[in-house]
């Protein structure tokens, strides 16, 4: 069974910066993407961040670009996943108030993803229980 637990969320203030982790576990692939998305109140969920864990490639909203980074640690031997757990990080630079939202780690077993859909919350499957990220006005 796929699990995601994300944690590292709190309140900063403008111009701060965070550090969000998101343990996986239960991952069979080899490779796969993990990512980072974001649901502020009364709007809809949006991709923030995503990564392909086999070569490290990222793709970041153009919100973040140039703020946010995406990496991760993952267990491999060789080319092959070697299933402990994986822990996906979020570090977050000069927040801005527009940042504030819940902030969701998700994965998807659909293997590779063209471009435009790495960033679409329909392509992942796999969710986290989500922390917080406030940045006050």
């Amino acid at each position: 069974e796929v699990r995601l637990v994300e944690s590292g969320g709190g309140s900063v203030q403008a111009g701060g910066s965070l550090r969000l982790s998101c343990v996986a576990s239960g991952i069979i692939a080899d490779n796969f993407w993990l990512g980072w998305f974001r649901q502020a109140p009364g709007k809809e969920r949006e991709g923030v961040a995503t990564i392909w864990t086999y070569n490290s490639r990222t793709d970041y909203a153009d919100s973040v670009q140039g703020r946010f980074t995406v990496s991760v640690e993952a267990q491999y031997t060789g080319s092959r996943y070697d299933p402990k757990t994986t822990t996906l990080y979020l570090q977050m630079d000069r927040l801005k108030p527009e940042d504030t939202a819940m902030y969701y780690c998700a994965t998807t077993n659909q293997g590779w993803l063209p471009e435009a859909e790495r960033l679409s919350v329909g392509s992942f499957n796999y969710w986290g229980q989500g922390t917080q990220v406030t940045v006050p006005s």
